[in-house]
């Protein structure tokens, strides 16, 4: 289902290309004006790290199982920093690894999703192949105390930067109390790059260098090289709960695109700034109008905005529930639509086989129900096969990530970004914090 207008967009306010564009040059040096960021192998040219305590902040906010609070259940994350950690330790470097662990708002948690790191240490150590000693806190007399008398080649885990309210809001005095712990620092959190925390930039500003990891130059090379240097076509699948949340996104990629497809609960708001009854599909009424222009803006571009032509409906939010096929505007009464429809893959899979750069964001369907996981699933194995025939494929966004990786297609694609919100402000074109503070070359 595709859309034709000439309205231009009144309401969504965008980074402008030239805006964009000069934020990757900061970036990569494109431009005589830009200045490039120390990476780590800069880092190790630059200075002696043998011996020396390098700070890292890493993204070890990994999902843990329900029944056993100690047991990672993905540890990709962990799997990210690996390249980082092994380089300085084969440099000699004392490692001190830091992150945030859900969100316990200052408090100190000990068991559970917010809680302390503790559950990472074994498997960490498993990834490194060395000993991974860690501390109950990220900063204080105890943690220096561990800190200086760290040997070379050592690593040690800090607890929870978010046990303490001043992490998110930049404090000065938790900067510096990182910033006690190591003469460098290095960032290869992307995940938390769009924010300016203690952990992520106010630390840079107490340590002599602070240079990228690897994770962090990957996940920035290829969402930049997507967006500005695609191989075309080029295409982005948009899915999740909410409208609200990919708007940004999804008109900065109108400007990139040449097909965007467009999944996931909020679809049905799209369909109703069309006049479909959606039944009780998920909606989000006040972005309604907002649904519209984007469709309109699409058509004035010349970009194919493609909405599923049919869906998996279900009376009720469960996987027992009764279910039913029905094109989009067949839906009604109690019936929700809870996954995009078979015509409706058959017609992404071939989007998907003629595109030869693909962003993926964002599931076509309630994908944790097995009934409603078919249309999430086809993408990922779409991705894999166009991956396979050489073109590009970047999967961003938490739940898009975690589906491609049930689906068994993980390694199959060209680029997992650890970063959801990251990735999404990105491809926005806006200029995240944790890379903005990075010393410059």
């Amino acid at each position: 289902m595709m859309f034709a207008s000439s309205t231009t967009s009144r309401f969504l306010s965008s980074v402008s290309r030239k805006s964009r564009s000069s934020v990757y040059a900061r970036l990569f040096h494109a431009s005589p004006q830009a200045e490039a960021k120390l990476n780590v192998e800069g880092l190790a040219e630059k200075v002696n790290l043998e011996g020396q305590n390098v700070l890292v902040r890493v993204d070890l906010n990994v999902p843990l199982d329900k029944e056993d609070a100690m047991k990672v259940t993905d540890d990709t994350r962990l799997k990210a920093i690996v390249p980082t950690t092994k380089f300085l330790l084969d440099k000699g470097a004392n490692v001190i690894l830091c992150s945030h662990f859900g969100r316990p708002k200052g408090q100190v948690i000990e068991t559970g999703k917010n809680g302390r790191l503790t559950p990472v240490v074994k498997p960490l150590e498993e990834l490194l192949g060395v000993p991974v000693t860690k501390v109950d806190d990220c900063v204080g007399p105890d943690v220096e105390d561990a800190a200086s008398h760290l040997t070379k080649g050592q690593v040690l885990l800090l607890d929870n930067t978010r046990f303490h309210e001043g992490e998110t809001k930049n404090d000065p005095e938790l900067s510096a109390g990182l910033g006690k712990l190591a003469n460098y620092f290095v960032m290869d959190a992307f995940g938390t790059a769009h924010r300016a925390h203690s952990s992520t930039a106010g630390v840079t500003e107490h340590v002599e260098y602070s240079a990228a990891g690897y994770l962090m130059e990957k996940e920035l090379k290829y969402l930049i090289g997507a967006v500005e240097e695609p191989k075309r076509p080029m295409m982005a699948i948009v899915g999740g709960a909410k409208v609200s949340t990919k708007i940004p996104v999804i008109e900065s990629l109108l400007e990139k695109c040449d097909v965007i497809l467009l999944g996931g609960g909020m679809i049905f708001t799209f369909y109703k700034a069309q006049g479909l009854d959606i039944g009780a599909s998920l909606v989000e009424d006040d972005m309604v109008e907002l649904a519209k222009e984007l469709m309109e803006k699409a058509a004035a571009s010349g970009v194919k905005l493609i909405l599923p032509e049919d869906v998996v409906l279900a009376d009720k939010f469960d996987n027992d529930a009764n279910t039913a096929i029905a094109p989009v505007t067949e839906i009604s009464g109690d019936w929700m639509g809870l996954d995009i429809g078979p015509k409706s893959i058959e017609t992404f899979q071939k989007e998907i086989s003629e595109a030869n750069t693909i962003i993926f964001n964002g599931p076509m369907g309630v994908f944790e129900m097995s009934n409603f996981a078919d249309g999430t699933f086809a993408v990922a194995e779409a991705m894999a096969k166009a991956t396979e025939r050489g073109a590009t494929t970047i999967v961003g966004g938490g739940d898009a990530v975690a589906a491609v990786n049930q689906a068994g297609y993980g390694d199959k694609v060209s680029h997992i970004s650890t970063g959801g919100g990251a990735s999404l402000e990105l491809l926005e074109g806006k200029e995240l914090p944790g890379v903005a503070a990075l010393t410059e070359v």
